[in-house]
């Protein structure tokens, strides 16, 4: 029975204290209710004492219990205060109290101090909700992140308090730093970062994906750079988002960065139509095959994709309706119509000009502003200045790629879908597997001819061997898979120089395509005065700005880079008007519309001695239609063309 009872008793007090820290382990709240406790039982202890005993400071009446309680409490919450006490009964017994009171309040002190530096810690690990609406969110960091933020800075700087919210597995503050150190001109967007992974529900819940007008994807940086592993995250991510039982019930507007084309399906099915997909390398490879075949089209390009200048607009035109193409073409003055997007979504460039614009379908128009995009009275079409087409029977071309990375193969095979029989592509570059992946290149046809040498392409007399001044054009890679982006770019500057030394010394021009990694480079490379340059990561960060503002835009660059789709062509102004003669835009516009093709601006060689502030050469897209010009030798028109 003694056994029992101390048996109870040892259970009763581990339940008093696991009770005790089950309590303690609420956190500070809990600590702080604790104390307030042992304040109140020391006050009223202490007010039962005096009030019991008479003990009273000499000269003073009895104190009562309430009266008494009071005095103890001021000696609680400061130490100061017993210092005019007198009587040595009141002032042991105010000592004590005094002393638990110096317990009570540095251990509240402490409390209050760890736990408002764990909210500091908590903020600045990003971990809070964003409680944003209309926003736009980013989700994994890359280089390419900084151009994305500039170019939607750009697009924002009409918008009332815009927002974009970033999410990565990085800390929030080294975010920020970056941030400003490398986009210092925000304007008025500001940028909010959290810290997170983004294919966690929990943690792109604090991102406010819901409330959201725009949702970007990036390709993460993977320590190996494994562009599978970084595909996989991303394809996490859109599942995260799309498959989220606390989602919107309107869909989403995603663009994704995927690197490999093999995992397009599946983040096409997973996405389904709320997802566009930016295939980084595949783009990229397009652009370098389409720009080396005709010098000045990356500046076309940039200048589609970039915020600041004309963009592609996606917009219903019901005042249309009932017209055909054709005749819309000569509808706007300041904008340029190239298409029309049906009710399903699907896009057509350039279809045929007796098509009839439709009730729900969307033009695609260029213009520098979506305000600028108006309907005005066709102007004035001078048809004697317009020449008849001039066929050009197609000719083969010799080609040659210095440097070789991932792309290479890609690009070659997008070269051989162009070319015309008897075409050549000789490649040279020093890379250990180049031998092995060109026994496995793919080609289309049999137009192309492939030949290749290792050679040291940073070298001035080995590339002076390659009878560099007989090819029609020559690329330039970089050797990106084996080196990072500052080496891989040193030399590419490097042999772009000796490029430049080849044909000064042969006294021809050169027709060069470069790509640079880091868009910082392409400053210093303008002084090799290549005709052409494409920054790989600035392409992708374009395409996925403007994809986060247009739903619709993949789908048309997917048309204007492919081979069975509209393309854009720079074509001799004398196959459409009389040189030396003030013509309109209108009058190409007809001139180009009755050979079946959508004119898109020009290239002119009075663009380029009267100022190119913007380094465009000469290139101008979307031209007004109502200023007379006088084009010379030399002088071409952009066109969106079958053929």
């Amino acid at each position: 029975m003694t056994k029992n009872k101390s048996d109870q008793r040892a259970n009763f007090g581990a339940r008093l204290r696991y009770a005790f820290d089950t309590s303690m382990s609420a956190g500070p709240i809990a600590l702080i209710g604790w104390l307030a406790v042992l304040s109140i039982v020391v006050i009223a202890v202490a007010g039962l004492v005096l009030a019991v005993t008479g003990i009273a400071p000499d000269g003073a009446e009895r104190l009562g219990f309430v009266e008494a309680m009071w005095a103890s409490l001021m000696r609680t919450l400061d130490a100061g205060t017993m210092g005019g006490d007198s009587g040595w009964g009141f002032r042991f017994v105010m000592l004590l109290v005094t002393i638990a009171g110096i317990f009570v309040v540095s251990t509240l002190i402490g409390i209050l101090s760890s736990g408002i530096e764990g909210k500091l810690d908590e903020l600045r690990k990003g971990r809070s909700q964003v409680l944003e609406t209309d926003h736009t969110v980013i989700l994994n960091w890359s280089p390419s992140i900084f151009d994305i933020i500039s170019e939607l800075t750009i697009a924002n700087s009409s918008r009332k308090k815009p927002r974009i919210v970033i999410m990565a597995n990085r800390d929030k503050v080294e975010m920020e730093d970056e941030i400003a150190a490398k986009v210092p001109d925000l304007r008025n967007t500001r940028v909010i970062c959290r810290s997170g992974d983004p294919t966690d529900l929990y943690d792109l819940s604090l991102v406010s994906p819901q409330q959201s007008r725009s949702i970007i994807v990036l390709s993460p940086e993977t320590e190996d750079g494994d562009s599978s592993d970084a595909d996989s995250q991303v394809i996490k991510t859109i599942l995260a988002l799309v498959n989220d039982p606390a989602r919107r019930d309107a869909p989403y507007q995603i663009a994704a960065e995927v690197r490999d084309s093999k995992n397009a399906e599946l983040a096409r099915t997973v996405g389904g139509k709320e997802v566009q997909l930016v295939l980084a390398d595949e783009l990229i490879a397009r652009i370098v095959v389409h720009s080396s075949r005709q010098s000045g089209l990356s500046a076309v390009y940039s200048e589609l994709l970039d915020f600041d200048g004309c963009e592609i607009y996606t917009l219903p035109q019901p005042d249309l309706n009932g017209m055909s193409f054709g005749d819309a073409l000569m509808a706007y003055d300041t904008s340029a119509l190239i298409g029309i997007c049906d009710y399903e979504g699907r896009v057509y460039l350039n279809p045929p000009m007796e098509t009839r614009m439709q009730e729900g379908f969307k033009a695609i128009i260029i213009a520098e502003d979506d305000a600028a995009i108006k309907l005005v009275s066709p102007g004035s079409v001078d048809t004697r200045a317009m020449v008849a087409p001039q066929p050009e029977a197609p000719k083969s071309e010799r080609t040659l790629m210095l440097g070789w990375n991932h792309r290479g193969p890609m690009i070659a095979f997008e070269l051989s879908r162009y070319v015309a029989p008897g075409s050549l592509l000789t490649i040279a570059a020093d890379t250990p597997e180049l031998q092995e992946e060109i026994a496995n290149l793919k080609i289309s046809g049999d137009n192309l001819r492939v030949e290749y040498g290792v050679i040291d392409t940073s070298h001035r007399a080995t590339l002076e061997t390659l009878d560099i001044p007989s090819y029609d054009h020559v690329l330039v890679l970089g050797y990106s898979d084996h080196f990072d982006p500052q080496p891989t770019d040193t030399r590419t500057l490097v042999t772009l120089l000796h490029l430049r030394k080849i044909a000064e010394t042969a006294g021809v021009k050169i027709n060069v395509v470069s790509e640079m990694i880091d868009v910082r480079n392409r400053e210093l490379a303008e002084v090799t005065r290549a005709d052409d340059f494409v920054v790989s990561n600035k392409l992708v960060s374009l395409m996925l700005a403007q994809a986060s503002e247009n739903e619709n835009l993949a789908a048309i660059f997917d048309e204007l880079l492919d081979e069975q789709g509209s393309e854009i062509y720079m074509r001799p102004a004398e196959h459409y008007i009389d040189l030396g003669r003030p013509v309109s835009f209108y009058t190409i516009t007809d001139a180009c519309r009755r050979r079946g093709e959508v004119p898109l601006g020009h290239v002119r060689r009075a663009n380029r001695t009267q100022g190119d502030s913007r380094n465009m050469g000469g290139v101008v897209v979307n031209p007004k239609k109502s200023d007379m010009l006088t084009y010379e030798p030399g002088d071409r028109i952009i066109v969106l063309a079958q053929d």
